[in-house]
């Protein structure tokens, strides 16, 4: 199960401290379908085939390892854009981690902040920082299989 809140971040400059502090992943991705969505990723050296289910705050959610070779062929049946963001982690209070991703490519310029939790209890009772901007969790608006469909 995966329960997230997401945040639109508006400028780069809002962010209090330097990146360069944290660790970043590189990520490709691009969906097979959106309905139901199945995403092929390559996080860094690493590949992935997943399946989630419909929802905006918490969904299903699974992971299947791919070979390189697999996820370019996969890559290459995908419709619409190949999202391709740097997504630096976090960690705050709580054990909890922000997921800070900055789009490139097609997205040069968005900017969005993740927030995984255990419950949607604790979902819901989440205070975000004073630099996060607006909760984007339930427009559905900024979910990545949207953006590849624009």
């Amino acid at each position: 199960m995966e329960i997230e809140r997401k945040y639109l971040i508006e400028n780069i400059e809002q962010i209090p401290f330097s990146l360069t502090d944290f660790k970043c992943k590189k990520i490709e991705q691009a969906y097979l379908t959106t309905e139901p969505v199945i995403r092929v990723r390559k996080d860094n050296d690493e590949y992935y085939l997943t399946y989630k289910s419909k929802g905006l705050l918490a969904r299903e959610e699974y992971n299947l390892p791919l070979t390189s070779q697999s996820y370019a062929t996969l890559l290459s049946k995908a419709e619409g854009n190949i999202i391709t963001k740097n997504r630096y982690l976090i960690p705050i209070d709580n054990g909890l981690t922000i997921e800070l991703d900055v789009f490139e490519g097609k997205f040069e310029g968005l900017i969005l902040a993740e927030v995984e939790f255990e419950s949607v209890e604790d979902a819901e009772r989440f205070t975000p920082p004073h630099w996060f901007g607006k909760d984007v969790t339930l427009s559905g608006e900024y979910q990545n299989s949207r953006l590849s469909r624009i």
